[in-house]
């Protein structure tokens, strides 16, 4: 028997490394306030009361019925082992569910808002558009307008060197129907001329020729 007793104290203290390595975690039962002693007892000293759902760490099993174990607040002691589950009571386990559900709604507040403040963005950002899109069709409507306006111009341009051109043209036409007719003013001066030696030299041949006819009918009388 002592050696079925001095081979636990083995196993346990070779276990022990293992143990605290994986952290058992457990928690006090439904309902109950507990103590934690210095020792395995209950003639060992309060060190604490430990309400129902208190998370502790389980350092050391023993076969007494006892388990040494640490407080979230590092204190460590011995509390009996019967009274400790491995699972969060209901009442742990709904006031985590509670925190997270206050946890899930604040998120939601916040979500929401948010989408609030995105949708009124979204509304000024459209807005934004309608009007830029009216700025810009405007300024579409008057660039048109002082393209169109910009054109005349060049097209007065075009047809002003077009009617000079075609005014180059009538005045070089005008030269040459007035050296035509300067032409045909020489040429009929020259014929007016001719006209008129003919004419004279005929009056002339005439007034030699008819004394002397005249002289022929006298004599034949």
């Amino acid at each position: 028997m002592v050696f079925v007793k001095k081979f636990a104290l083995f196993l346990t203290a070779l276990l022990l490394p293992v143990l605290a390595a994986a952290a058992d975690i457990r928690y006090v039962s439904d309902q109950l306030i507990i103590t934690l002693r210095s020792g395995q007892g209950a003639q060992y000293q309060i060190i604490k009361t430990l309400p129902s759902g208190t998370r502790l760490e389980v350092l050391e099993m023993t076969d007494t019925g006892y388990a040494r174990v640490e407080t979230p607040d590092g204190l460590e002691g011995w509390v009996r082992s019967q009274y400790l589950v491995k699972e969060p009571i209901a009442k742990a386990k709904l006031e985590v569910a509670e925190k997270k559900l206050a946890r899930l709604k604040e998120q939601n507040n916040k979500l929401r808002s948010e989408l609030a403040r995105v949708k009124k963005r979204a509304s000024e950002l459209e807005a934004e558009r309608k009007d830029l899109l009216a700025k810009y069709n405007a300024n579409s409507a008057e660039l048109k307008r002082l393209t169109q306006v910009a054109a005349k111009p060049i097209l007065l341009d075009k047809q002003n060197r077009e009617l000079k051109q075609e005014n180059i043209s009538l005045e070089k036409d005008l030269q040459l129907l007035q050296q035509e007719n300067q032409v045909l003013k020489d040429r009929s001066q020259r014929e007016w001329f001719v006209a008129g030696a003919a004419v004279l030299f005929g009056g002339m041949l005439l007034g030699l020729i008819i004394p002397k006819i005249r002289w022929r009918k006298r004599s034949s009388w």
